[in-house]
């Protein structure tokens, strides 16, 4: 046996090879009682395998990136993918023996599943992967399941650290933290970001109200979004209170839902019919940043994300024509168009409220409907935002169509730390 291959010290280090978007699937989101995890997926996996119009890449198929952030809620607490897709298995869609990694990330489990499969190819470790992720966090038949499913996010083996972090947080900034009985906390952390950003920078509900009823708008657009229902900024306001200052229409739903993408190498790509080339979208960069521990005031995770994507890529924000944003409430677009350098630093609401990131605008954001109005299957959220993309880059996106669109960016969170997402990925295609 010849002894493994190694690169010697000072020795170049092979160039990573390129990763294209040849396929992309999702099924409705909204809330489906009746439906399974592995219907949900087989619709998924189906679109995206018939999408990318090359029925001998599911052949070829070296990996499945599996994410899932609430399966162990419906007691699946292991194996999730073997689980889940194992009857793709036997009908024969899927390879036997086929390698399943499951992952797991909060909210940003679709990006993580992307990162995974690129980072595998570009490696040279894998020519076909494919990216799924599912989620129904809906569960009327068990609503105290489903609260703690959304609380899991939050440190569970030391509640009363992050506790005494938010609050201490709040009091250097003169403002209060005080979760109620009964409310997801993770709501109150928006709200406390949301209620220092207006008394920093002067964002104005308004502003939010900008956000939900733009994307609201885009929604009504997308026959595959919760919502789809336009509302103006002033319905947006006079909503059902949440916790202030956000209102229903400027949260995202619970969804259920799936979601899938089928990642290539070059060689493959070149080995593929034309007409599977030519809608190959390239992935220019796929960018992770860990969540830490921080003020209210302190650079948020997105940014740092931001610049490892933005320097992957060889872009600034100028180059970005479509985005789409993690806007589990409306705050978190004008936060993010901050920390992605699409305007200046506190700025994130006169920028929105500008018409600037509107269909028609400059830049135009979340022209799936976000989360506010898409919905948020949480795994299945950030491959739902890389459909929109590749959609937009394909030119295939009908009436909510970006016109001339050649640069897209995915920006998918999840999780807390602190007052950071646990972990945020940044992902450019073009």
């Amino acid at each position: 046996m010849s002894p493994p291959a190694f690169t010697p010290r000072g020795a170049p280090v092979p160039e990573p090879r390129e990763v294209w978007v040849v396929g992309v699937g999702l099924t409705a989101f909204g809330r489906h009682p009746e439906r399974t995890h592995r219907d949900l997926v087989e619709e998924a996996t189906r679109a995206a395998l018939a999408d990318a119009g090359s029925p001998g890449l599911a052949e070829r198929l070296d990996a499945v990136q599996f994410g899932s952030c609430g399966l162990h809620a419906w007691g699946q607490r292991n194996a999730g993918g073997q689980t889940v897709l194992q009857p793709l298995v036997g009908a024969g869609l899927l390879p036997a023996g086929l390698p399943i990694a499951n992952l797991e990330g909060g909210c940003a489990t679709g990006a993580m599943t992307v990162h995974a499969a690129a980072g595998a190819i570009a490696a040279g470790q894998a020519e076909v992967v494919l990216a799924l992720g599912v989620d129904k966090p809906w569960m009327p038949h068990d609503l105290p399941g489903m609260a703690r499913l959304f609380e899991g996010v939050l440190d569970q083996l030391g509640p009363e650290d992050w506790r005494e972090h938010y609050v201490a947080a709040a009091r250097a900034e003169g403002l209060e933290f005080a979760p109620a009985p009964g409310r997801i906390a993770l709501l109150d952390v928006a709200a406390l970001s949301t209620r220092w950003h207006m008394q920093r920078h002067g964002t104005r509900p308004e502003h939010l109200a900008a956000s939900a009823s733009k994307n609201h708008a885009h929604g009504a657009l997308n026959p595959r979004a919760h919502h789809q229902k336009a509302m103006s900024p002033e319905q947006v306001l006079a909503d059902a209170p949440v916790l202030a200052p956000l209102t229903r229409s400027m949260c995202a739903p619970i969804s259920d839902g799936a979601a899938a993408a089928l990642l290539v190498s070059g060689r493959a790509l070149a080995e593929v019919p034309a007409a599977t080339r030519e809608r190959a979208v390239r992935l220019r960069a796929s960018a992770l940043a860990g969540g830490r521990r921080r003020g209210l005031a302190e650079e948020p995770v997105t940014a740092r994300a931001a610049r490892r994507a933005y320097a992957q890529a060889g872009l600034g924000p100028e180059a970005v024509d479509v985005a789409e944003l993690h806007d589990a409430t409306s705050f978190g677009e004008l936060q993010a168009s901050e920390c992605l350098g699409f305007c200046p630093a506190g700025q994130g609401g006169p920028y929105v409220a500008s018409g600037e990131a509107a269909l028609g605008g400059r830049r135009p954001a979340n022209t799936s409907g976000g989360l506010v109005s898409k919905g948020h299957p949480l795994a299945a959220s950030g491959l739902g935002m890389l459909h929109e993309v590749v959609t937009q880059l394909r030119g295939e996106a009908g009436p909510r169509q970006v016109p001339g669109a050649r640069v897209g960016l995915v920006h998918n969170a999840g999780g807390l730390v602190g007052l950071d997402e646990a972990l945020c990925g940044v992902l450019i295609l073009g």
